[in-house]
């Protein structure tokens, strides 16, 4: 995808505030359901309940994976959205911290961008279930956004 399509995208999704298509152009985010809700300038990812996601059925909880996907994705939609991107930003590293068990039901993401130059940007990442208060895990990530 060209940049100036990518850049139109994100300027169709702010104006008309539904990120659905741009989660759509990413295979993972659309397997995994991922939706996007605007709250003021904030936006907040949510990970829908889906029993396929399912690692421990006796628990049941979410499989480790798929929250340490939903939260990258999560991440690199937020740079694509907010950081002025004109193109998909690549992962350099992943790190995360799980912190209780992630039942099943819905789950949610908030990043925040520590870090952004011209290479790399650096993005923290929480997930919760319940309550903010009581996050699921936590991650930081480096993705590289020079487009080289």
């Amino acid at each position: 995808m060209s940049a100036v399509s990518i850049e139109a995208m994100v300027r169709a999704a702010h104006e008309s505030k539904n990120y659905d298509p741009l989660l759509e152009m990413i295979p993972y985010a659309r397997l995994l359901g991922i939706r996007c809700l605007r709250l003021g300038d904030d936006a907040i990812f949510h990970l829908p309940a889906n029993p396929d996601n399912i690692g421990n059925p006796t628990l049941p909880a979410l499989h480790g994976g798929v929250i340490a996907g939903f939260m990258e994705q999560s991440a690199l939609l937020h740079l694509l959205m907010f950081m002025g991107i004109p193109h998909m930003p690549k992962i350099i590293d992943f790190s995360i911290d799980y912190l209780r068990a992630g039942h099943f039901r819905d789950t949610y993401a908030q990043c925040q961008v520590w870090r952004q130059g011209r290479r790399v940007a650096n993005v923290a990442i929480t997930a919760w279930q319940t309550t903010r208060t009581e996050p699921i895990a936590t991650a930081r990530a480096h993705f590289k956004v020079d487009g080289a």
